[in-house]
């Protein structure tokens, strides 16, 4: 549809201006895509368009979903999809009109749904004509230029949106209610697109910097220097001969193999109210902030536990196998560290600094003296609940380099039941 017609759409249907000061209204708020979408059906319901189903199929940069998927369909509310990252093109996704204009390079797909007898080429459009639909209509909205040769999967094309409307009407969609749907697309897809950008910046900077950080940056701490003191569990984790594993290991192998290892660390931490701050080769820092989760030193055990548990049982079945192994080391350490932003002017880090986090470090050199994988301070031991089964044992007191007191320090025993 070209602009002279748009503009002679909102001239002659007056229902089109209070549709697009509807969309321009919302796009300026900040409610969810979901939230938005599902008041669009209910506004062109509203103004007397036959709506009976819509769906709209948006691509997405996640490292595990490549595209978000929302329906709605009259009497049975919303439903929201996820499409994981595929490297092939699953058969119910390339059984779809959205697949099909994708490979055929349309922007536009309409079907009038006929009998019984005549079938669409569409499961879909099927199924929806048994439950009453009469009319189909296709939109695809592309954010960026095309790029010759893009994978035809919902996650792996280039970014933009592809949207369908169904009526159950005798006779589908009016002529005027395709020019009303076709009118305003444009200014939905634009807001879509501001919500989306906003939830790309999110997901990105979670992915990347943790939720916490992640957090705080896209609030507004952007600026070096920007940061402030808090009291925190410092969790410092690393596994043990991976320099030796890596002379010995092809390159893809070590790596999925950190990435199979990471993923039991990282669930059991984020999953206990942790932040993973930074991935350090083969180690990791995280911490437990106490204004967050105020019994940081419990959660912060309960993960050790959780990935120590996890990962004995990933060695196992590896040993089973015959494929090779690395074991891990875990120190704990709490005290107040500085929260925020370090780094150039253009290339910041948001991480914590200061003596705690050094000695927390200063804790792993500690492992193999001592010849235990988990070591905890005092300042970690003495807020620790107590918990049946296991038991905190005190290894000594020991002059750490940097500090001027000896500190003592802990390991966790586990009592048999």
């Amino acid at each position: 549809m070209t602009f002279d017609h748009r503009n002679e759409t909102l001239r002659r249907d007056p229902r089109a201006a209070e549709l697009v000061n509807w969309i321009t209204q919302e796009g300026l708020l900040g409610n969810s895509n979901t939230w938005m979408l599902e008041a669009y059906c209910e506004k062109l319901v509203a103004l007397g368009v036959p709506l009976f189903r819509y769906h709209v199929t948006q691509n997405a940069l996640h490292p595990v979903y490549g595209g978000l998927g929302f329906d709605w369909q009259a009497g049975r509310g919303t439903v929201n999809h996820e499409y994981r990252h595929s490297d092939e093109a699953p058969p119910i996704w390339q059984a779809s009109p959205f697949f099909f204009m994708l490979e055929n390079g349309l922007d536009r797909y309409r079907e009038t749904v006929e009998a019984p007898d005549r079938p669409s080429r569409f499961n879909i459009i099927n199924e929806m004509r048994q439950q009453g639909a009469t009319d189909y209509l296709a939109k695809m909205i592309a954010f960026t230029p095309w790029e010759e040769g893009t994978p035809i999967t919902p996650g792996d094309r280039n970014e933009g949106a592809i949207m369908s409307w169904m009526s159950d009407a005798p006779g589908g969609f009016s002529e005027h209610d395709v020019q009303l749907i076709e009118t305003t697309c444009p200014l939905l897809s634009l807001a879509m697109k501001a919500r989306a950008n906003r939830k790309t910046a999110e997901s990105l900077l979670a992915i990347y910097l943790g939720h916490d950080a992640g957090r705080r940056v896209l609030s507004g701490e952007v600026r070096r220097g920007s940061s402030r003191w808090i009291d925190a569990v410092i969790c410092c984790f690393d596994l043990e001969g991976f320099t030796s594993l890596s002379q010995r290991v092809a390159g893809d192998t070590l790596i999925a193999m950190l990435n199979t290892y990471y993923e039991h660390v990282v669930s059991a931490i984020e999953d206990n109210g942790g932040d993973v701050l930074k991935f350090m080769g083969d180690g990791l820092i995280a911490i437990f902030d106490r204004d967050a989760v105020t019994d940081a030193p419990d959660r912060a055990m309960r993960a050790v536990m959780a990935f120590g548990a996890a990962l004995d049982a990933e060695n196992a079945q590896k040993r089973a196998e015959g494929r090779p192994v690395l074991d891990h080391t875990v120190a704990l350490h709490a005290g107040r560290v500085l929260y925020g932003n370090i780094g150039g002017a253009a290339r910041l880090d948001f991480t914590v600094i200061g003596p705690e986090v050094n000695f927390a470090a200063r804790l792993g050199n500690m492992h193999r003296p001592l010849g235990r994988s988990v070591i905890l301070s005092e300042d970690v031991a003495r807020d620790v609940t107590p918990v049946d089964g296991r038991e905190l044992i005190s290894l000594g007191r020991y002059m750490l380099r940097g500090v001027d007191m000896p500190k003592e320090l802990f390991t966790i025993h586990m009592n048999d039941a």
